[in-house]
């Protein structure tokens, strides 16, 4: 009697790092399963999704004491263009980190309602001063969310290897300085609130500084990865210090010196301590020497104390921060910095509301100070939810420098990720009188298109990178480290020595 065969245990789904290992560098079939990264990132889209549509209905229940349905409609449109984003990070990056697209979403999504919300104090305070109703900022920031979708596909569709960028080192270098010169030349370039810093095109005003950083950081980091060795042991000591020779430091000199001066020259001394600040930290990351940081504190010290008496509008913005509560009415100087003080108090600990608060009282509170805008509406509750957000970013971007395989992706997430952080550092450390104000925007939350087109690149690369980490992991070695067989199986043999 034959006894029936056994049935068979079920297959045991495979783990997201056995698909990465196995599909690695290979075209995933549509029958595949894609590892988990993707599913989790579309569940967190959509609750950022939700965030925005939430935020948009309270201020619309504030405004006009009724929701209707243009409201979901509205919310359903946002999530549908950046869910195009996540289609796109689905085909061309599909094991990338799942978190740093809808943090972005989420931010934006914010941004957008407090800009409306803004353009709705306008269009009030307009039409009881009988003046002509301004056009829509929210309308033209939207637009230009389309464009920085744009570009964040087309990063990540051209760009199918971060290791490829070093090839082109020098010509991105090149490129980046340029950029930072157009805005000089006359003709070109205009003055917006008296940084020269602009290239308008019809209605559109562009800043090519902001693309610029990438392009130079794309420099720093590619020389940096040929020039290590020589950097860190190959250098004279003196005092203490490794000074590298002239010739090797020359090239990333030029360059850092060019790009600082322009910025100077251009009157934006915010883009300057973040063009700073990039190059000091990848160059430590590079050379693991203290020693940089202790150099680049030094000359940080030394220009600011030179830069003050040489420049006026760094006089007003240092005297605006020390004595901004001086007499009995603060002066023209420090009157936006009071102002947005004076909101954050308003927001208390959970904020007015949105919509119920008075934030456009604050100059310039959707671009440069929108962080203000929202500690008043949004409380301390709101602001810390915001800059946790933005800490989400920088992690994750330190995260995916940690797993790259090769030295050029690691500087590169490397710096991308500390620039984002050191311009949120900067910009909201002027807002709340930490620092000086410099003028920089918050990423994907303030109004301007540059800012938001240049920043969605960087995102692009940090998810290359990460996907490139996360797809390629480390073979692991088919033979043991310690193989007693061999050592018995083999000849020994005496040595006479004298």
């Amino acid at each position: 009697m034959t006894r029936p065969p056994l049935p068979l245990p079920p297959l045991r789904r495979p783990r997201s790092a056995d698909l990465t290992a196995t599909f690695a560098g290979l075209p995933l079939p549509r029958d595949i399963d894609l590892p988990p990264y993707r599913r989790r990132e579309l569940t967190l889209l959509i609750y950022a999704g939700v965030l925005a549509t939430s935020a948009l209905a309270a201020l619309t229940l504030a405004d006009v004491g009724q929701l209707s349905l243009g409201v979901l409609t509205i919310g359903l449109g946002f999530f549908c263009l950046w869910a195009m984003a996540h289609i796109a990070v689905r085909r061309f990056a599909p094991a990338a980190d799942p978190v740093l697209l809808p943090v972005v979403v989420a931010l934006n999504g914010l941004g957008l309602v407090m800009i409306y919300r803004l353009d709705l104090a306008r269009s009030e305070a307009a039409r009881q001063a009988g003046r002509h109703i301004p056009p829509s900022a929210a309308q033209v920031q939207l637009v230009w969310t389309l464009l920085a979708m744009i570009v964040f596909v087309l990063v990540l569709a051209l760009v199918r290897d971060h290791r490829k960028l070093a090839r082109y080192a020098y010509t991105a270098g090149l490129a980046g300085i340029v950029g930072l010169m157009l805005p000089i030349v006359p003709g070109i370039g205009t003055s917006i609130n008296g940084a020269r810093l602009w290239l308008r095109v019809g209605p559109f005003s562009f800043q090519p500084s902001e693309v610029s950083k990438i392009l130079i950081l794309i420099f720093f980091a590619a020389y940096l990865v040929n020039k290590r060795d020589v950097l860190t042991y190959g250098s004279p000591t003196v005092l203490g210090l490794k000074i590298p020779h002239a010739r090797t430091l020359g090239p990333l000199l030029v360059a850092w010196l060019a790009s600082l001066g322009i910025l100077v020259v251009q009157n934006d001394l915010g883009s300057s301590l973040l063009f700073f600040g990039m190059f000091l930290v990848v160059l430590y990351v590079a050379t693991e020497r203290v020693s940089w940081i202790l150099s680049g504190l030094g000359l940080f010290v030394a220009g600011a104390v030179l830069a003050y008496p040489l420049f006026g509008h760094v006089q007003i913005r240092v005297d605006g921060w020390l004595h901004a509560f001086d007499g009995d009415n603060p002066s023209s100087t420090s009157y936006q910095l009071v102002q947005g003080l004076y909101g954050f108090a308003a927001g208390g600990i959970s904020g007015t509301g949105l919509g119920q608060g008075h934030p456009q009282k604050v100059p310039f509170a959707n671009t440069d100070f929108i962080m203000a805008s929202l500690g008043e509406e949004l409380g301390l509750t709101g602001v810390m939810a915001i800059l946790t957000m933005y800490a989400l970013l920088v992690l994750r971007g330190m995260r995916a420098a940690l797993g790259a395989k090769d030295a050029f992706g690691k500087l590169l997430a490397t710096g991308l990720s500390f620039t984002l952080g050191l311009q949120v550092f900067v910009q909201v450390g002027g807002v709340m009188r930490l620092i000086p104000l410099t003028g920089l925007t918050l990423p994907f939350v303030s109004y301007g298109g540059s800012s938001i087109v240049a920043n969605a690149a960087i995102i692009a690369l940090l998810l290359r990178v990460s996907d490139s980490a996360r797809r390629a992991p480390e073979p692991p070695s088919e033979a043991p480290l310690f193989d007693p067989g061999a050592v018995s199986e083999s000849p020994t043999q005496v040595v006479k020595t004298t």
